[in-house]
């Protein structure tokens, strides 16, 4: 994003998920606010992963989403093990994925984050 508010935004966010953890209150708003910077710069693929991710959040109470991972984990302990760190980091991974959308790698890996919360 090129936007500087929608950057210190992101940080903001950011910062308070490592503060707080999912504190949906304050996080949810936040998320909207930075939908709307999306909107004005008219890009698409943010501006449905933000309205999803925070529906999602609205809806479960945290971020269910895991970690995207280069390799399918096939290991079931891992996974697991995997599942109490996620949430808060796999947001954070989403959130900043948005700060650079020259990067074809986030772009790519924002796609991915729409098809898993599209079939949450």
């Amino acid at each position: 994003m090129e936007n500087k508010k929608a950057i210190k935004l992101i940080d903001k966010i950011l910062k308070n998920l490592d503060k707080s953890g999912i504190n949906t209150d304050t996080l949810i708003d936040d998320i909207k606010e930075l939908r709307t910077y999306a909107l004005e710069a008219q890009i698409p693929l943010v501006v449905k992963v933000l309205r999803l991710t925070y529906e999602h959040i609205e809806a479960t109470e945290s971020f269910m989403i895991p970690m995207l991972d280069d390799e399918p984990i096939e290991d079931v302990d891992v996974i697991e093990a995997n599942q109490e760190v996620a949430p808060v980091e796999s947001l954070k991974y989403l959130i900043a994925l948005i700060k650079n959308l020259n990067n074809k790698g986030n772009i790519s890996d924002l796609k991915e984050y729409r098809d898993l919360l599209n079939s949450y």
